[in-house]
């Protein structure tokens, strides 16, 4: 009896919409106020970045990835370039977003950005500030290279190349 009253729960629920327990909890919105921007810029990129780390929405984080993402970064201590791929990062997000109860990224000025319509590189600073519990908050200081790509000028742009020039 108990199994029939639960997967009635789950089923008025989950067809009512008002509950999704396949997705991670987001807010209504996120602190700052705003909602997702139009990817078709730059800005808009990073603006829905920003926004998919507040909210720890993996959803909005996966649209920014383009199919081909590859992530770099150095190793200091063993000093070597390491790198992996869109899949690994998803997980790595996803673990992040499940082991933080709260993240808070800002983007800094941009220091270097050139480009066309379809590919542009972009470097920037930021500070991620990642709180794990009261008593354990951790802030990283940063810069990334970024390269977006699109295949037409009127699609959104996507992350291929996520160069993180961090020294942590």
């Amino acid at each position: 009896m108990h199994g029939k009253l639960a997967l009635g729960l789950f089923l008025a629920f989950f067809v009512c919409g008002c509950v999704n327990p396949f997705a991670p909890r987001l807010l209504d919105e996120p602190s700052d106020g705003g909602g997702l921007t139009d990817q078709r810029t730059p800005d808009g990129v990073f603006q829905n970045f920003r926004i998919a780390y507040l909210t720890k929405d993996t959803l909005t984080y996966g649209k920014l990835l383009a199919p081909s993402f590859t992530f770099l970064y150095r190793n200091y201590d063993r000093g070597v370039d390491l790198s992996w791929g869109r899949d690994e990062e998803m997980i790595a997000t996803n673990g992040l977003f499940q082991a933080a109860q709260n993240l808070d990224l800002v983007w800094n000025d941009i220091v270097l950005a050139a480009g066309d319509s379809l590919l542009y590189d972009v470097s920037r600073g930021f500070v991620l500030t990642i709180t794990f519990s009261p008593t354990d908050v951790v802030r990283i200081q940063g810069r990334v290279n970024l390269r977006l790509t699109r295949s037409r000028s009127d699609e959104p742009w996507t992350i291929a190349i996520w160069r993180d020039e961090s020294n942590y």
